[in-house]
């Protein structure tokens, strides 16, 4: 309530009082009555708007296993209770302060992914041992791509058996793309499924499915792995030439002036491959010499045509 509250006119927020006790209650046609609800009831009327108190008890319990401050307000006499009642007030600021959203981790300078745990539906605990190793091959054949920054296993697997929100989860650890899926089994025959996703606009960039037997779980697992790391690369290559084609010039970085001359060689038409031309597009759209990539696509270009040598334009 309090983060609703945060961008709301005071005139139409909406805030609790809450009183919390522990103790016996009698349970009776539906309805509860006893001390420990009345200790409740007076309790609540002690709370500020939008703020918490609670018995000596309940602080006593929650102290130490809740991250929550607790601030002593005395022994209270409350109306129909026979004793005092020691009440504290929660520090509400600092219960507002845990909620924030943590900080957004910036993008690194090249494409980034996360690939989460698969969920297992096989219905069988055993098998999250063959879940988890498929997961780190995948991890494992996609960092070979050196173009890519890859989030570290141990990193990804935080999230395991969690609700996730793919944004949320791609803010948090700083990346772009998220790869994530499932195993299902039946028999010795399991399919695996996985979709690549766009974190910054929730968009599916590739989805499909691999089908095996688990005779030999090692071959299956290397055989997986290849198949995603081959059917994603392209997948991601042309997701970053999109991305980067629409911005101005002057907001570009290094990584998207290559990509931008990328997608000029892949038209593979007579023009845009001629050397000189195709020399001239390549130190145009990639004004720092520091950058290989760029002087390697100006060799790309020199290349061999018709028994031509290669030939390296200055």
């Amino acid at each position: 309530m309090a983060k609703r509250n945060s961008g709301v006119v005071p005139d139409e927020r909406i805030d609790f009082r809450i009183g919390i006790n522990l103790g016996d209650i009698v349970v009776e046609d539906g309805d509860i009555f006893g001390d420990g609800v009345n200790v409740a009831a007076r309790l609540e009327g002690l709370a500020e708007p939008g703020g918490i108190c609670v018995s000596a008890r309940v602080q006593e319990d929650a102290a130490g296993r809740l991250d929550l401050a607790f601030e002593d307000m005395g022994e209270q006499a409350l109306r129909n209770i026979a004793r005092p009642v020691r009440a504290y007030r929660v520090a509400m600021e600092r219960c507002v302060e845990v909620a924030k959203e943590p900080a957004s981790l910036p993008l690194p300078d090249k494409p980034s992914i996360a690939v989460l745990p698969f969920q297992n539906m096989t219905g069988d605990a055993e098998q999250e041992y063959f879940v988890d190793g498929m997961v780190e091959e995948i991890t494992t054949a996609i960092a070979r791509l050196p173009w890519l920054f890859v989030i570290a296993r141990n990193s990804s697997f935080f999230y395991k058996g969690k609700a996730i929100d793919v944004k949320q989860v791609a803010r948090e650890l700083g990346v772009r793309y998220v790869l994530e899926g499932s195993v299902r089994k039946a028999g010795q025959r399991v399919r695996i499924t996985g979709q690549l996703i766009d974190a910054t606009t929730g968009n599916h960039i590739w989805a499909d499915r691999f089908d095996g037997a688990l005779d030999d779980i090692f071959d299956l697992q290397d055989r997986v792995a290849s198949s995603v790391v081959g059917a994603i690369e392209p997948r991601l290559r042309l997701s970053e030439i999109e991305r980067a084609a629409p911005k101005p010039t002057a907001s570009l970085n290094n990584y998207d002036f290559y990509l931008r001359a990328l997608a000029q060689v892949y038209r593979y038409t007579e023009e845009a491959r001629r050397p000189p031309c195709c020399g001239r597009r390549w130190r145009s759209i990639c004004p720092t010499r520091r950058l290989r990539l760029c002087w390697a696509g100006v060799v790309r270009c020199s290349g061999p045509r018709g028994g031509e040598p290669y030939r390296v334009m200055t």
